[in-house]
């Protein structure tokens, strides 16, 4: 759905949950992420829950498989929402480790922003990092400066 130059983002599918899992259940994974301490989850119990959310129908919401030459190598989404002040929090998981520090978080974070903010029109996307997160503090600093660096444009030639 979203393409960048190395990176699809597109929605998650059944096929995907068998290598979720394993990222689910990798507590390296898991803790470079930040947020709650891991967990172990059953495939049985992913299923269900993905079945949960597709008997809903509708769209698939703010997820996103993260993809690279057809490969399924993690996930990101928009949650959070406040429609009234056009916000949400950003959230990524490169859960396979071969693609960590080559800059395939920082290109889907990329895409993300662009879609959050020229697509939905938020004006306000936040992302937590773990701080012992080294790479993802990094790309937060990275992508924090170049948005502030466009918004300042963007404010400059409204000036005029």
């Amino acid at each position: 759905m979203l393409k960048g130059q190395r990176v699809t983002l597109r929605a998650i599918t059944r096929a995907d949950l068998p290598r979720l899992l394993e990222f689910n259940n990798d507590v390296e994974v898991e803790l470079a992420g930040g947020g709650d301490p891991p967990m172990p989850q059953s495939l049985s119990r992913l299923e269900a829950e993905f079945d949960q959310s597709a008997a809903q129908g509708g769209r698939d919401g703010g997820g996103f498989a993260i993809e690279v030459d057809g490969r399924f190598i993690g996930q990101c989404a928009l949650f959070n929402f406040d429609n009234t002040a056009h916000a949400c929090e950003l959230g990524i998981t490169i859960g396979d480790k071969d693609y960590w520090g080559k800059g395939y978080g920082r290109e889907t974070i990329s895409l993300l922003l662009d879609y959050a903010f020229r697509l939905r029109n938020f004006h306000k996307v936040w992302l937590r990092v773990h701080a012992k997160n080294e790479r993802g503090c990094r790309a937060r600093v990275r992508l924090c400066r170049r948005r502030t660096l466009a918004r300042t444009r963007m404010e400059q030639r409204q000036l005029r």
